[in-house]
């Protein structure tokens, strides 16, 4: 009895251990599973974290190179600003200059066009002057022609009919108005001086000088202390002669002495001297119409 006791108390334990090797294998087995999973979970998450350390070190690369161009384009966008800014303040500069130079075109349209109507009437006046001259030097060959045909009948050496500057000049040789060293005309410088009387009362509009001159050698007589005298009385004895006896105006007529100061010719010789004692009516046409024209502004 005590025997199976005993046999049965070993089988009992028997089983026990039994029992509990099969349980610690199992578990043992369970726990080799989970540690391989976790072995292997290990190494993936492992592997993925070198992943992400990789790809995030690239990111870092990617954020440092995108901040440098950043900068790089921050540093350009300020030179573009710079220079934008610097164009808008040419710009406003060159708007003020064009506002200017607008401003400066319109005075210079306004001083064209005022300098233009001013040469407009300049040439208008121009022209007028160019046909009053015209016609006063239509006018001055037309006296110097009736002139002419009244004295036809004289010699060239007692007289001479000319025209120039616009007048004309009626040169009478001391030979025919006087005696040498007098101022009384005599009867064919009277005749002469008749003549060119009816063509000065037929023609209103004359002024007339008459002028007389002499050689340079000094006078000797009673009557004219110098040339100066004898040349102012001359020229006073044809103006009177026209106007007393032959009734020309004496309001347009002048007289006047030169003396020896305005020769023709030179007084070294005989014959010069005697073309420089001469009396001569200067005739001009009254230029008042052009004178007036001449005076305005």
């Amino acid at each position: 009895m005590k025997k199976t006791l005993n046999l049965l108390a070993c089988l009992l334990v028997t089983a026990v251990l039994f029992s509990s090797c099969i349980v610690s294998k199992k578990k043992y087995l369970e726990a080799t599973t989970r540690a391989d999973k976790e072995h292997a979970d290990n190494v993936s998450l492992t592997k993925q974290l070198a992943d992400e350390k990789e790809e995030n070190a690239k990111l870092n690369g990617n954020i440092t190179g995108l901040n440098s161009t950043i900068d790089d384009l921050n540093s350009r966008v300020a030179r573009l600003k710079d220079s934008i800014s610097a164009l808008e303040g040419n710009a406003s500069d060159l708007n003020n200059k064009l506002s200017k130079l607008g401003n400066e075109n319109q005075d210079k349209a306004k001083q064209l066009s005022s300098t233009q109507q001013q040469i407009a009437e300049q040439r208008k006046r121009l022209e007028q002057l160019q046909s009053l001259i015209d016609q006063q030097q239509r006018a001055t060959e037309a006296l110097r022609k009736k002139i002419a045909d009244a004295l036809e009948g004289f010699n060239s050496s007692e007289l001479t009919v000319t025209m120039k500057n616009g007048r004309v000049y009626i040169s009478m040789q001391e030979s025919l108005l006087f005696p040498s060293g007098s101022a009384e005309v005599n009867p064919k410088g009277k005749e002469a001086l008749a003549k060119v009387a009816s063509v000065l009362n037929t023609n209103a509009d004359i002024n007339i000088d008459v002028e007389g001159h002499t050689d340079s050698l000094p006078i000797h007589n009673r009557l004219y202390a110098d040339n100066w005298a004898l040349s102012t009385a001359r020229a006073t004895s044809i103006a009177h002669v026209l106007i007393d006896e032959y009734n020309v105006s004496p309001a347009k007529l002048i007289a006047s002495g030169r003396s020896q100061y305005d020769p023709v010719a030179p007084n070294s010789t005989p014959e010069g001297r005697g073309l420089n004692r001469r009396t001569e009516i200067i005739l001009e046409p009254k230029l008042d119409e052009l004178m007036q024209l001449m005076d305005k502004k």
